[in-house]
């Protein structure tokens, strides 16, 4: 799209902005649940701007439009905004809400700044007001502006809920119900409000389409000691799903009779809600004499350890993934030493269908990031028609994917030469490649939390004075979010700091290095969480990779690699070969044998 389209739409803006009377306003890149990934009808980012990442903040005043975003979206962004009348401000530190700092410095004193209040959360409107009152700025959370000029706006989904069954959740909805009440007990909380889908996701034992890559149902919560109301669009949920809910003491409301229910809650009761997920509107309808408790949810926290049947099925479906992603990399080999046209968007297609392939696969668990040499300096590079490159035998490819099964989500990169690596390429990859080792084989005591150990994964970096600028690992949900906390290793992006690491936690390992217009290198496996030992000095945990697919060894400087990492390099591709090898053809059994083969110094 011509980049003048958004120029005239930010022009539209202003005028608006003019007639209300505002200095400033804010356009975050979130719906109504704050979740990463939203429908295509709240958007408002990428039509305001063009730029198509998931994370990003937009500020608008009469001379100034700026959109803050992370590193991993920086050449994205600059590229994408290029001629918008919107300019790139990259954030310091990740996912931190510097705009807000901006708006202090530059908003007159007595200005208003506004935003709309669904799509922003009760803790950033905090934030916020807290930090314009001093200047006498007031803020107003009742600006939608985005609505009235986005004529051609997409409608929300419409596709249907169905059931999670129980041979996946391992768990009914009676007794998830039932375990967080004696949680809400515990808290002193008569109703517990769950505004990110996940949550309401999990607890129900329900799944939707209402997002491209997550399986979810948009709707909302309020969970009370006799009965769970459920707010979701009622033409989504069918008859035999509301009769299930029905019996299990759930009751289906109108998704926008929320805000309603919630002002209705009688004075004297004690609410609890997260800050971080619940949209500033939404806390605002909670009466005045209603006890807010603010906390992670119990919802997010239970559903973050998996239980038997989880880890079970998880097993399984990491097999199923790792035949799809070992038959692709063969293929790819073989293609390109047949001669065939290969690029970015057609290998992205044949590792989609490969995985359809598999039992239980419904999707993708987000766009796949297929990147040939420069483009994988991107971290969030995703090739479309008109701007993917094609591959040859020569240089760096890296493929980032992941697919949704009924028995869970995947998330997996690997790093291929496509041609005989640099020295330094070489040493670029075993760097970020050691960081990934030494944090999958990291034993820990009880209590930890992710930021506590994730030098392990970028102390070779460190060493040589390189580093990475996003976080090293995030949680994964059971046919959910592939980004789901609250745990995290690094970073507060898709997490919170202050959650320890638990047994039956699934969380990414994804040290890496970028050179920027060159190439990059990323190494991620899904490592779960398990208990190792009890000792005088307490209980200790360990991870155990689940992901099955091999590493290329043509990438590693064997002379850079501990004793213990490459020990540990060779066990893991002894597994791969075990694990993988009676799903596959003779073919791919030979080929995966040489991938696999052990590493040796010369």
């Amino acid at each position: 799209m011509a980049a003048g389209i958004y120029r005239t739409r930010l022009a539209g803006i202003r005028a608006l902005m003019r007639e209300k009377g505002l200095d400033a306003l804010i356009v975050p890149s979130s719906d109504p649940h704050l979740g990463e990934y939203v429908p295509d009808h709240w958007r408002a980012v990428r039509w305001l701007t063009g730029f198509t990442g998931s994370t990003g903040n937009v500020v608008i005043t009469a001379r100034f439009a700026g959109l803050w975003t992370d590193s991993r979206y920086f050449i994205q962004a600059a590229d994408q905004l290029r001629d918008s009348g919107f300019e790139l401000v990259r954030l310091r530190v990740p996912h931190t809400p510097e705009h807000i700092d901006w708006l202090h410095d530059n908003i007159r004193k007595g200005g208003r700044v506004g935003a709309d209040g669904r799509l922003i959360s009760a803790g950033m409107a905090r934030q916020l007001s807290d930090s314009l009152k001093p200047k006498g700025i007031k803020l107003d959370l009742r600006c939608d502006l985005i609505t009235p000029l986005w004529e051609d706006r997409p409608p929300l989904p419409a596709e249907k809920a169905f059931v999670h069954q129980i041979r996946f959740a391992g768990e009914s909805r009676k007794e998830k119900i039932s375990r967080v009440r004696e949680k809400m007990a515990s808290m002193k909380a008569d109703w517990q409000l769950l505004t990110a889908a996940d949550d309401v996701m999990w607890l129900l034992n329900i799944r939707g389409r209402d997002i491209t890559y997550s399986p979810l149902l948009l709707s909302f919560a309020l969970v009370g000691m006799e009965q769970v109301l459920f707010f979701a669009d009622e033409e989504k949920v069918p008859g035999a799903l509301k009769a299930e809910l029905d019996r299990d003491g759930v009751v289906l409301l109108p998704y926008d009779t929320v805000t309603s229910l919630l002002g209705s809650l009688p004075a004297g009761s004690s609410l609890l809600l997260s800050p971080s997920t619940t949209s500033a509107a939404l806390y605002r309808s909670v009466p005045g004499k209603v006890n807010i408790t603010e906390e992670v949810t119990i919802a997010t926290r239970l559903k973050a350890i998996r239980n038997g049947t989880e880890i079970k099925n998880l097993r399984e479906v990491m097999v199923r993934d790792g035949v799809a992603l070992t038959r692709f990399f063969h293929w790819l080999e073989k293609s390109l030493d047949s001669g065939i046209e290969l690029t970015e968007i057609t290998a992205a297609g044949k590792l989609e269908s490969l995985r359809l392939e598999q039992e239980g696969c419904v999707g993708l668990s987000f766009a796949t990031i297929a990147a040939m040499n420069e483009h994988g300096a991107l971290p969030h590079y995703v090739a479309e028609a008109g701007s993917y490159t094609p591959l040859t035998k020569k240089g760096i490819f890296l493929v980032d994917s992941g697919g949704q099964y009924y028995g869970g989500t995947t998330d997996t990169t690997r790093t291929i030469a496509l041609s005989e690596p640099s020295g330094r390429m070489k040493s670029d990859f075993t760097l970020a490649l050691k960081g990934m080792i030494d944090l999958a084989m990291v034993r820990f005591p009880y209590g930890t939390r992710g930021y506590q150990i994730e030098v392990l994964a970028r102390r070779a970096l460190w060493d040589h004075g390189l580093n990475y600028g996003h976080g090293t690992g995030h949680g994964v949900g059971s046919f959910l979010n592939v980004h789901e906390g609250p745990q995290t290793i690094g970073t507060a992006a898709s997490g919170d700091l202050k959650t320890i690491i638990e047994p039956g936690m699934l969380i990414s390992d994804e040290p890496a290095f970028y050179r920027e217009g060159e190439y990059g290198f990323r190494t991620e496996n899904l490592i779960l969480c398990a208990d190792d030992r009890e000792t005088e000095y307490g209980r200790f945990l360990k991870f155990e990779t689940v992901t099955l697919c091999y590493i290329d060894t043509s990438l590693v400087d064997v002379s850079l690699l501990e004793e213990r990492q490459l020990e540990w390099l060779n066990a893991y591709h002894e597994t791969v070969y075990k694990s993988l090898s009676g799903h596959l053809d003779q073919d791919v059994r030979r080929w995966l044998k040489i991938k696999t083969a052990p590493l040796k110094r010369k």
